[in-house]
């Protein structure tokens, strides 16, 4: 497939240049190219980025197809801008052995959207008991470089230290949810006056600090690959600045929502603002958008998280957590970092594309808009706006806080390795 994109900005800086796109590859970029026999787009004006790679996401199968599927969970990130993604292991049944990361994998090669890569649990069943077949998962035809227990946390820290220890023999990532669980029992909200104002359990910072304080000082010991999942306190931001400067292989993700929104939300009552770890308070999000800013947070990670309507539409207690974020991404990062001037669209490519797939250890993804580098990327119009409606997300579930809300920025269209793979809104198979 050849394709012409005339007249893209690439990384949003300097004049508008033709791209060449041939056998998946950047064949070309300057001004005037030409290609006789190609599909030309007119992209005067959007901006051109590597494509986004999410390393949190939840995709629901095998077990919750009510929830999403690999298909509909691929076409929500081919429209958002994304190239890849990490399918966490909380499946039914859980990804804790080969024969389900090779059906998480082949399910995704067959819907050829994206690049779907299964992360695989730590411990069987998520249990938090003994850990799963780490080798074997890792040897298998899906190849997991990626092992997390997300939706629970690694508690012990015995088991914890043997699993960093397997992992670094392995070359693998360790992905931590940070949640000492004896701190959350029963919490439903972020632990302050407004909690309880509302009357909701608190969930306390420390609970999420005292895990990432632990687990960095475990992979020091280890010299193992942490990384920890959707940080949301400031204090657990500072532990990170401080692991770093220690050198510690320790990379961090924040999620769009902890970006945007605050525990005021809650105000409402509404479970669709329901999120582990939960919304926080306005400094912790302030401080977040810093820590992004500055690289101690080293990447965007989605959480995306869809829910069948009788596991939101309840009573809050009740309510499973979770959002919507593949469609959405791109646009809270333009509201929350672009637009305020913390990130310009090159600090964009570095947090969600470059950096994740360097974290994941991807070579194909996150590369430079160059020559002889695949075209697998992004067109973004960063003048657009559009508003937010759950009925018209690709996902099966329509579980999105940002209902009604209008958003800047908008992903006109995704490239796999020269193919498209959406375009205006459409997914393209």
């Amino acid at each position: 497939m050849t394709v012409l994109l005339r007249g893209v900005r690439p990384y949003g800086a300097g004049d508008p240049v033709d791209l060449l796109v041939r056998d998946g590859l950047i064949a070309g970029l300057g001004a005037g190219l030409d290609a006789t026999g190609a599909e030309v787009i007119d992209a005067g004006g959007l901006v051109a980025l590597p494509g986004f790679v999410d390393l949190h996401t939840h995709l629901r199968e095998p077990g919750r197809e009510d929830a999403e599927t690999i298909a509909t969970g691929s076409a929500a990130a081919a429209l958002g801008g994304y190239t890849a993604v990490f399918a966490m292991a909380n499946t039914d049944p859980v990804a804790d052995n080969a024969v389900v990361v090779e059906h998480v994998w082949r399910r995704g090669r067959e819907v050829g959207l994206v690049d779907v890569h299964p992360v695989g649990a730590v411990t069987v069943g998520l249990a938090g008991e003994r850990l799963a077949e780490l080798g074997t998962m890792a040897r298998s035809a899906a190849g997991v470089r990626m092992f997390s227990d997300d939706g629970h946390c690694v508690a012990d820290p015995l088991l914890m230290r043997r699993a960093m220890e397997y992992c670094t023999a392995l070359d693998a990532v360790i992905a931590q949810h940070a949640e000492e669980p004896r701190m959350t029992e029963g919490a439903q909200a972020h632990d302050g006056e407004l909690a309880a104002r509302l009357g909701l359990a608190g969930w306390p910072a420390v609970a999420e600090e005292a895990i990432v304080a632990r687990d960095c000082l475990l992979a020091r010991a280890t010299a193992a690959r942490l990384h920890v999942c959707h940080v949301s306190t400031a204090g657990a931001a500072e532990i990170l600045r401080w692991a770093k400067g220690q050198g510690i292989g320790v990379s961090a993700e924040v999620t769009p929502h902890h970006l945007l929104l605050d525990e005021d939300r809650l105000t409402t009552f509404d479970p669709v603002n329901k999120v582990n770890p939960p919304l926080r308070a306005l400094s912790d999000t302030k401080a977040l958008r810093a820590a992004l800013a500055e690289g101690v947070l080293d990447c965007v990670a989605t959480d995306h998280a869809p829910h069948a309507p009788q596991d939101k539409d309840c009573e809050w207690s009740a309510a499973r957590p979770g959002m919507l974020g593949l469609q959405t991404a791109l646009s809270v990062v333009v509201e929350t970092m672009v637009r305020p001037g913390l990130l310009d669209w090159r600090g964009v490519a570095r947090v969600m594309s470059e950096r994740p797939a360097e974290i994941a250890g991807l070579p194909d993804h996150g590369r430079p808009l160059e020559p002889g580098e695949p075209a697998t990327l992004t067109l973004v119009d960063p003048d657009a706006s559009w508003t937010v409606r759950g009925v018209e997300l690709a996902s099966i579930a329509g579980n999105t806080p940002y209902e009604g809300m209008r958003l800047p920025g908008r992903v006109v269209t995704t490239l796999l390795r020269g193919r498209i793979t959406a375009h205006d809104g459409k997914v393209l198979s």
